[in-house]
């Protein structure tokens, strides 16, 4: 199924060949063939192109009608004869560069709008689109080609690098954002953390007099909330991958390359170093530290250091060899209870 030209405008048709030049690919077969789309292997056409990077979907492959598919050197001999391949070791990257080059990101409209709301004081820069609806607040500063989508806050001094895009309903205050970062609908950035200390009498509010400071090229989901530093910044190292519907606490910190999948939550004050990888639904206590490049399976639990490189599974967390044993152990104890309920 091509994609819907409501949505989403192509930037073809372009040939195989000059699909390999966007994305470092080799081609194999006819490069002048002329490709419009991309879809799935078992829906692709003749002027689509496909991924082919999944041993389950073998059969597919072979059947796959698509005008060309992205494969890695070792697949190619599955391929259906005559259709023009793309050679890649990285068959996942080379995909998604060809579709950029197919569906690029839609060009700035700029100039703002005239139901928007733009303080005298605020500074835009070059080539801004400012959408309806939309509040940019006093001494706030936005680099050249950023787009505030309808509805959007920008608060008062939050500064945005060049080529930000906020989505429809996002609020920001507190921040300081770096260039071409992409937030998403819904985002709030930089509201207060949760502080305070408890109190038979009623609790009292600490005040949170941090910021948050987000890296460039960083990618933040919708309805995610990232909250400013209690009495320190929360920093969002570059280039981190943020999924929808997740929660950030007061202080957190980020390296850089950071994936953070939905539902995530990270408690207060936790250092989350370089590459590290969440899994959906994980929960980190705070104050702890995730080494560099640790990996935590989805839905876990974790309530205390994981060290660099170990992936950890479980609630709580443990490395994964262990929860995998211990899983296993408790499941040989529920059959064997059951069998046993079974002979009474």
């Amino acid at each position: 199924m091509m994609a819907d030209p409501r949505f989403f405008a192509v930037a073809g048709p372009l040939s195989v060949g000059a699909l390999a030049e966007r994305t470092g690919a080799t081609v194999d077969g006819d490069a002048s063939t002329v490709i419009r789309g991309a879809a799935p292997l078992d829906t692709a056409g003749p002027d689509d192109v496909s991924l082919f990077d999944n041993p389950k979907f073998r059969e597919a492959f072979g059947q796959c009608q698509a005008g060309s598919v992205v494969v890695h050197p070792k697949d190619r001999e599955f391929a259906p004869d005559g259709m023009a391949l793309l050679i890649s070791e990285t068959p996942h990257k080379a995909y998604a560069l060809a579709v950029q080059a197919l569906y690029p990101e839609p060009e700035i409209s700029p100039g703002v709008s005239e139901g928007a709301h733009v303080s005298a004081e605020a500074k835009l820069g070059d080539g801004c689109g400012v959408a309806d609806g939309a509040v940019i607040g006093a001494n706030a500063e936005l680099g050249a080609g950023c787009t505030i989508g309808s509805n959007a806050v920008v608060g008062e001094g939050v500064i945005l690098g060049e080529g930000c895009r906020v989505g429809a309903g996002a609020t920001l205050s507190h921040c300081i954002v770096g260039a071409r970062v992409n937030i998403y609908p819904g985002v709030c950035i930089g509201q207060d953390g949760f502080g305070f200390a408890p109190d038979a009498e009623g609790h009292v509010k600490v005040p949170q007099i941090g910021r948050v400071i987000i890296g460039d090229d960083c990618e933040i989901g919708a309805n995610t909330a990232i909250d400013r530093g209690s009495n320190a910044d929360t920093k969002i190292g570059p280039n981190c991958w943020i999924d929808n519907l997740v929660h950030i606490g007061h202080n957190v910190r980020l390296g850089k390359g950071v994936i953070v999948a939905g539902l995530c939550g990270i408690a207060g004050s936790t250092v989350i170093e370089d590459f590290v990888a969440m899994g959906g639904q994980v929960g980190i206590s705070g104050h702890l530290r995730i080494g560099t490049g640790a990996q935590i399976a989805g839905g876990s639990g974790v309530i205390r250091d994981i060290p660099a490189g170990e992936t950890w599974g479980g609630y709580p967390a443990v490395p994964i060899r262990q929860w995998h044993r211990q899983s296993a152990v408790l499941a040989r104890e529920a059959k064997s209870s059951n069998q046993e309920s079974g002979k009474s």
